[in-house]
């Protein structure tokens, strides 16, 4: 019993505040994006394709910070990067070419909507998933 509590240390303790910001980022991209979507995709179809992609990978990040396990730990590594990727990349975008972007994303002008969280939150989640990654002796939880 010990060994699984031990190999699954990353939605304890801070890690539940981290996997619950990702939850309210995750349901208000997905809920911002499915409106936009659906009410005025054609005023910024590529700021509401952004949106939705941030949502997708907000819920991948959630859903994969959660579980336990070797597999659901590089899932979340590899969500996390693309997000930081994706803020880096859009709110660059969103700065020097705001032609593409009349309306604002998750991620433009680096999250600044939403209090520049979206740029803080992925070096605080790479932070976290360093300091829990899985040691190379820790069995892996058979699920």
């Amino acid at each position: 019993m010990a060994g699984k509590k031990a190999g699954n240390t990353r939605n304890t303790g801070p890690g539940r505040l981290l996997i619950a910001v990702y939850a309210v980022f995750a349901i208000s991209a997905t809920a911002r994006a499915g409106y936009q979507i659906l009410t005025k995709f054609s005023e910024a179809p590529l700021a509401y394709l952004l949106s939705a992609f941030a949502a997708v990978v907000y819920v991948i990040a959630t859903v994969s910070l959660a579980k336990p396990g070797r597999t659901w730990f590089k899932v979340s590594v590899a969500a996390v990067l693309v997000e930081l990727v994706g803020v880096l990349v859009v709110g660059a975008l969103s700065v020097f070419d705001a032609v593409q972007f009349p309306h604002e994303t998750v991620w433009s002008l680096f999250g600044r909507g939403y209090a520049f969280i979206p740029l803080l939150l992925p070096i605080l989640g790479l932070a976290w998933l360093y300091r829990r990654r899985p040691s190379a002796a820790a069995p892996t939880p058979s699920a």
